[in-house]
């Protein structure tokens, strides 16, 4: 497995990561043992870096990754944990705390469902919208003195906010939703990040499942998947995305491999500085991204791609407008 460093100071991490959250219930009803079998292969194939954040499930994926990580040597794993986000009991979502005593007490809760000394990068999940970034980042960088965190990291957040956040500490990564049909940062927060030095660890590569070749109309979201009040998943926006899909197919068949596949490759291929998490739970799922690092996309494949999926074209919102509304990476 190919490494990079995140930013100039960061970790040295795999050319994909796994993205955790679908194992605790974020995509419907998960299964443990799957679960940590994903990231036992994950580990064992190379990739070392694991994303997670403190609300997924309410603490549930950090036991599992806890629970996979007993026995394993701590410094082959690099943690990436997303916090600030608030829930109760019946997982609704009640808004955001990333003031400094609230990151300390978060972090001192995760390092004991981890089962780990420290967390290697910290980031606060979205802005607080009361809480300036500059104190959010200086209480990481206080975390980072006591040997509880190692880097810093941001998540959702526009060009204004990563120069305030990287004028008070060195963040090493900016973890951001881009895929084929998320290609919203290539504006402006990209070129920030890429004038800064700041790496990208991008989420959604596969739009939750809906480019991965595999979704289907019709196909249940079931209880407690959150794709189901998801725009492009709508009935009024699925056959336009779809349609962008079958495209994909066939430049897929064209070179033997999968949809998905040439959708996790494409994000690689945007630059060294962009590392794609998977979001994969199941060890077959995992294996099929994990193939998208032998895909070579020429120049010609590229243009290829660009014409079947256009930049925008992709029908319906990446979150429904209540959401959107409190992204300060959408501002």
């Amino acid at each position: 497995m190919q490494t990079y460093r995140l930013a100039k100071t960061g970790p040295e991490v795999s050319a994909i990561g796994l993205g955790c959250m679908g194992m605790s219930g974020m995509y419907g009803p998960s299964d443990r043992e799957e679960g940590i079998a994903t990231i036992h292969a994950a580990l064992d194939a190379g990739v070392n870096l694991l994303d997670t954040g403190d609300f997924y499930g309410m603490g549930h994926n950090e036991m599992l990754i806890g629970a996979a990580l007993k026995g394993r040597k701590r410094e082959n794993v690099v943690i990436s944990v997303k916090t600030g986000a608030l829930r109760d009991p019946r997982g609704t979502w009640l808004g955001y705390d990333c003031r400094p005593a609230a990151l300390k007490n978060f972090v001192a809760y995760s390092l004991q469902r981890l089962g780990v000394d420290y967390i290697d990068i910290y980031r606060p999940a979205r802005l607080d919208p009361n809480v300036p970034i500059e104190e959010t980042v200086g209480a990481i960088a206080d975390m980072i003195k006591g040997g509880y965190v190692r880097h810093v990291g941001l998540s959702e957040v526009g060009a204004d906010t990563i120069r305030r956040a990287a004028a008070v500490h060195p963040i090493v990564d900016l973890q951001i939703e881009y895929s084929l049909i998320s290609r919203g940062i290539e504006d402006a927060i990209l070129p920030t990040c890429r004038e800064l030095g700041i790496s990208i660890t991008a989420y959604g590569v596969l739009s939750r499942g809906l480019i991965s070749g595999h979704w289907q109309k019709g196909q249940a979201s079931g209880k407690g998947d959150f794709r189901g009040y998801s725009p492009r998943f709508q009935e009024a926006n699925i056959d336009q995305n779809l349609a962008l899909v079958e495209e994909l197919r066939k430049i897929a068949e064209a070179k033997r491999v999968s949809v998905a596949q040439i959708a996790i490759a494409w994000v690689a291929a945007q630059g060294k500085d962009i590392i794609p998490l998977v979001g994969a739970r199941r060890r077959d799922r995992l294996t099929e991204a994990l193939g998208s690092r032998a895909v070579e996309l020429s120049a010609d494949d590229m243009d290829t791609i660009a014409r079947a999926v256009p930049k925008d074209a992709a029908a319906g919102a990446r979150y429904p407008d209540a959401q959107l509304q409190h992204m300060d990476s959408e501002k």
